[in-house]
């Protein structure tokens, strides 16, 4: 009985205790600044669900609160509080300090990091919120205008889905004879690829801009450095995290064509107007018969008693009388992607883990080529911490990316495009017997063949780091990136049929013998690359009094070593199953290797005294495979200095209001061996084996090895570094407790001893002249970064603006005729370059304007000759057409050949972007949150008419009719043309086309009238959320959960003509589109 007491007394005391330490706590949220309430602040027991919000005063309470638990207060745009409850206290004031990005944040740098507050280089961070929830298929995409001075431009692919953004960092740094102006891309210390990385995966993204912040990588970085850091596990709590992201995407710009009717009318008044005997194109019973089918009264596409077989180009063309619209027929879809990401991440203060898996599905633009891709990406990293003064770390990604789609779009894209411009909208789509017909070149698309493209990427990854004693590090890690890259293709016989439905074999396409009719052919390529990297390093740190010392050393290699092998056979058996095994005509093979290495010393050395004085140096000793013997090894210094004027005495009295004001100035060279592998010769030596009577199967098939090897030709032995000097002035700021942020920049970078052109030799030597070190340019440029945000009341807000520009000049260039155009290796046209010549000039023809009157030009051209002008048909001039301004004293309008003698040539422009610039504006408010991203270019201009080094089509997509008939179209803007008074279509004497010319291109010249203004501003991106509040999200065991809409590319404003896209200039807009997407999406954190 006893014993039953005590327990009963026991367990009574227990339940007083148990009840006792339960604790009900209350309090107020405010905002420490502006000492308001916080209304919807999240309150909660860390590790529970027990939690709260604040009301409408800021006010919470809450109950079964225990002694030691840790309370964490938590609002957007703020940063969190932790407290951790005892039995002294139950009410509480919590103020919240705005979670302004402050400049006394770390910043990744070269091996190693800095306190942004200290830096001295020109180095920038991107805030990786920009990656999240974004609809693109790339890194580089969502990095486009986030930043002034990382250039990312659409290049030649347009939107295709293999297409790789060009980037470049401050403007162009060579001539692209040769050597590479790309930035370094550094993931986790080791070069990889920025477009295959998952942009989940990302912790935080550096870029170090001028020669002082990059010198440290030496060689391999004189056009600056994006550096990468993947996402790492935090001690504490397994944390899951899930995201999806569905998106439907359609091209951003469709120029209609003309309606059959006009087209036939516009093309009709062309050949009219050309002089030719023949006045007319399309006959009045075809136009007739046009006219009754838009009218519904006639229900055949063409004469069904006519000679419209399909394999009757000429008279499916002018004779037909449907109403297509091309451009709408190929790229009017709605394609679908989607994403889908994972992450688990977690650890203990001794090992730490993140691993993540990615999937992303993206289908193409293009009617009838069913295009996909598809990429999936595992990564994991692992840190354990040995002992106290070791830990090893582990890092390891699987990348693989497929691609499928047409043979015809993904080799001879440029062909498709130029080829889908000049189409008839009279000629139909399938002729009256339900087949394609010859000229839209849908046999290609559909049945010609598939390209199929695989690519798998391993990145592994190991490293240590050492403490021995307090202040100095040491650090190693090694890296292996190999690459698996397999393709093939294949073209298939593609047949037309005529009238009476006979299939009749077709040229693939004209000009090339392996696409003439009846032929078949499949191609494999494989090359396997391999990466390693090795990098030692050890840092020491100490500081006494307000003395701070920072020194790094070390050294790292790098080697490559690439292979390939690429055959091809011809006769394929089954089009089905395309495979060389199963061809059985004549085979060629050809493979190649290429390896080189480069191998650095470097040191660094930062001191700052107090904050105030900043010194950074730096020197990289370097050596390349790239070079002979004698000229491998190069030294490159650089030194940057600072002063944070804020810190002064002098400055206390607005030390409150401005609280960062440093100026900051650097040098630096560089040496770039980004060139091809010219020493030794033999590591590029190529061989080539052709056909059975060459010998040519003989790896397959044990015949006569090939007697014939080509090398690179000439190598000079003079040939060595190029050197790239940078000088970097740049002010950094912070205001109203850093609210206000920013900073600005004027850059000069020097790129000598470029690899260029040598003068020509005799052609008994039987090669090309070699390549020397005599070329150079100078880029000169400035930047400015501006960043407010701030709070009114429960909003938060931030505006961001981003400005640059940059010009770059040629100082040195072996042409002193000046000479406007050269030929390139392959013997292409190509623009030439000069002393003095700024990249981007547009040389051409002042416009006088355009006669009205016939009297009007008569008396023109009797001053001024036109006549030789070039490509000017039958030299027939009426009113509406164009008078060419005259600058020399020559009577006669001419075209010169060069700078030097341009006769009435001049510059009208320049195709460089400039006033790249970039706006994002945010907002939120109790979980929603909204923001709008801006990019564009302030001033460019761009010449898309065509000119005498490109092919006459390349100029049709602006002019319509563009010299031959074959290579001309009509689109909607092309019927603004001019037509006197008393023509039957109506009088339109102040019309923006010249009167349309078949065979002339008189009104065409590269001129000052038809320049295009191709400045422009896009909506980049448009993305609005919702986070669901703490407290419910905690109940269902979840720590956040947002949902999603984003668009990307929803609006463009531009002066240029509608038949273009600011963005996608290249070959005059006969490429890929881009398009604009809508997405939606959930993100998940468990």
């Amino acid at each position: 009985m006893r014993k039953l007491t005590v327990l009963f007394i026991m367990l009574l005391l227990g339940i007083h205790m148990m009840y006792a330490q339960q604790l009900s706590i209350k309090g107020t949220v405010t905002d420490k600044r502006l000492n308001d309430p916080i209304i919807g602040a999240s309150v909660l027991v860390e590790g529970t669900s027990n939690g709260t919000i604040t009301d409408m005063d800021g006010n919470f309470s809450l109950k079964n609160v225990s002694k030691g638990n840790v309370l964490v207060v938590s609002y957007i745009g703020y940063q969190p509080q932790r407290l951790t409850i005892d039995d002294n206290q139950t009410t509480f004031r919590i103020m919240l300090t705005e979670d302004t990005q402050t400049l006394d944040e770390v910043v990744v740098v070269g091996f190693g990091t800095q306190k942004k507050v200290n830096l001295t280089g020109a180095v920038a961070t991107v805030d990786t919120k920009t990656l999240e929830s974004r609809p693109v298929t790339s890194v580089s995409q969502a990095l486009q205008g986030v930043m002034p001075g990382l250039n990312i431009d659409i290049n030649d692919k347009g939107g295709r889905l293999d297409y790789s953004p060009s980037m470049n960092i401050r403007g162009a740094g060579n001539l692209g004879t040769g050597s590479s102006a790309s930035p370094l891309v550094l993931i986790d210390g080791a070069e990889g690829d920025i477009n295959s990385l998952n942009p989940q995966d990302i912790a935080n993204i550096s870029v170090l801009k001028d020669a002082a912040a990059s010198s440290i990588y030496g060689s391999r970085a004189p056009f600056g450095v994006i550096l990468i850091t993947t996402k790492s596990g935090e001690a504490g709590k397994t944390t899951i995290q899930y995201s999806d992201n569905f998106r439907w995407s359609r091209p951003t710009n469709i120029p209609d064509m003309l309606d059959s009717y006009r087209f036939t009318k516009y093309f009709n008044a062309a050949k009219a107007n050309s002089g030719s005997t023949a006045t007319f194109l399309f006959s009045n019973e075809t136009i007739d018969r046009i006219q009754k089918y838009m009218a519904g009264e006639y229900p055949y596409t063409s004469d069904p008693n006519g000679r419209q077989g399909s394999t009757d180009f000429f008279a499916f063309n002018m004779d037909s009388n449907d109403n297509q619209n091309w451009p709408r027929n190929f790229i009017d879809k709605t394609s679908f992607g989607q994403e889908h990401n994972l992450s688990i991440s977690g650890g203990s203060e001794k090992v730490k883990y993140y691993i993540s898996g990615a999937f992303l599905s993206q289908e193409g633009q293009m009617n009838y080529s069913d295009e996909k891709k598809k990429r999936y990406n595992i990564s994991g990293k692992v840190n354990g911490q040995v002992t106290k003064w070791l830990n090893l770390d582990f890092n390891a990604r699987f990348i693989r990316e497929d691609i499928s789609m047409p043979t015809f779009m993904k080799l001879y894209g440029d062909r498709f495009f130029s080829e889908t411009t000049k189409l008839y909208p009279t000629m139909p789509l399938y002729d009256n017997n339900g087949h394609y017909t010859r000229n839209p070149k849908l046999m290609q698309l559909t049945s010609g063949g598939r390209s199929n493209s695989s690519k798998d990427t391993y990145f592994t990854q190991g490293g240590f780091h050492l403490t021995p004693i307090k202040g100095l590090g040491i650090h190693g890690q090694a890296t292996l990136r190999t690459e698996s890259y397999r393709h093939q293709y294949n073209v298939n016989k593609v047949y037309l049929y005529t009238y009476d439905n006979q299939p009749v074999e077709e040229a693939w396409l004209g000009g090339d013998p392996d696409l003439a009719a009846g032929k078949t052919f499949v191609q494999s390529e494989t090359q396997q690359t391999s990466m390693m990297t090795t990098a030692l390093y050890a840092d020491y740190e100490h500081s006494w009094n307000k003395h701070n010392f920072k020194a790094t050393a070390g050294m790292n290699s790098e080697y490559y070593y690439i292979n390939n092998l690429e055959g091809k056979r011809y006769d394929v058996v089954n089009e089905k199953v395309p495979s060389i095994n199963t061809a059985t005509g004549t085979s060629n093979l050809k493979a190649y290797s290429k390896e080189w290495a480069t191998m650095g010393y470097f040191a660094r050395v930062n001191y700052d005294y107090d904050g105030k004085y900043l010194l950074e140096a730096n020197i990289r000793r370097d050596a390349t495979s790239r070079f002979r013997g004698d000229e491998r090894w190069g030294t490159f210094p650089s030194v940057s200095v600072g002063w944070n004027i804020a810190r002064e005495q002098f400055w206390e009295p607005i030390q409150d209001y401005v609280n960062l004001f440093k100026v900051r100035f650097s040098y630096g060279s560089l040496g770039n061996q980004n060139a091809d592998n010219y020493y030794p010769t033999y590591s590029i030596q190529n061989i080539t084996v052709g056909s059975v009577d060459e010998g040519g199967r003989w790896l397959l098939e044990q015949a006569n090895k090939s007697s014939i090897a080509s090398s690179p030709g000439l190598v000079s032995s003079l040939l060595t570094w190029e050197r790239v000097t940078s000088y970097n002035i740049g002010i950094d700021f912070g205001a109203f407790n850093n609210r206000l942020t920013g900073y600005a920049e004027y850059y000069i970078r020097d790129t000598k001893d470029m690899v260029g052109p040598a003068e020509e030799i005799s052609p008994i030597v039987g090669a090309s002249a070699p390549k020397l070190n005599n070329t150079a340019l100078r880029t000169k440029g400035w930047e400015l970064q501006v960043n407010w945000q701030d709070r009114i009341g429960q909003v938060g807000y931030r505006v961001s603006l981003n400005l640059s520009d940059a010009q770059t000049e040629v100082t040195e260039y072996p042409n002193l005729d000046k000479t406007f155009f050269t030929k390139d290796s392959d013997g292409n046209i190509v623009d030439n370059y000069w002393k003095g010549k700024k990249l981007g000039e547009i040389w051409g023809f002042k416009t006088v304007g355009m006669a009205k009157t016939d009297q009007e030009i008569q008396d023109y051209i009797a001053i001024h000759d036109q006549s030789r002008l070039p490509n000017i048909g039958n030299n027939i001039w009426k009113a509406g057409d164009i008078m060419y301004a005259n600058l020399d004293d020559n009577p006669a309008i001419e075209k010169g050949t060069s700078a030097s003698d341009p006769k009435d040539l001049c510059i009208i422009g320049n195709s460089t972007p400039r006033y790249r610039f970039g706006i994002t504006l945010g907002a939120d408010y109790k979980g929603f949150d909204i923001s709008l991203m801006f990019q564009g270019v302030a001033k460019r201009d761009i010449w898309v008419g065509g000119d005498d080094k490109t092919a006459t089509q390349k100029g049709m997509i602006f002019w319509g009719i563009n010299g031959g008939q074959w290579d001309s179209t009509g689109y909607e803007e092309h019927w603004d043309f001019f037509r006197p008074e008393g023509d039957e279509l109506g009088a339109n004497l102040n019309a923006y086309y010249p009167r349309p010319i078949i065979d002339s291109k008189q009104n065409q010249q590269v001129q000052s009238r038809y320049l295009q203004n191709a400045a422009y501003i896009r909506l980049k991106n448009l993305q609005i959320g919702y986070t669901l509040p703490k407290t419910l999200t905690q109940k269902i065991n979840l720590q956040k959960v947002r949902v999603f809409f984003s668009g990307d590319n929803l609006w463009t404003g531009s002066k240029m003509s509608k038949n273009f896209d600011p963005e996608l200039l290249y070959q005059n807009g006969m490429t890929y589109p881009i398009s604009y997407t809508l997405s939606c999406g959930i993100n998940i954190t468990l």
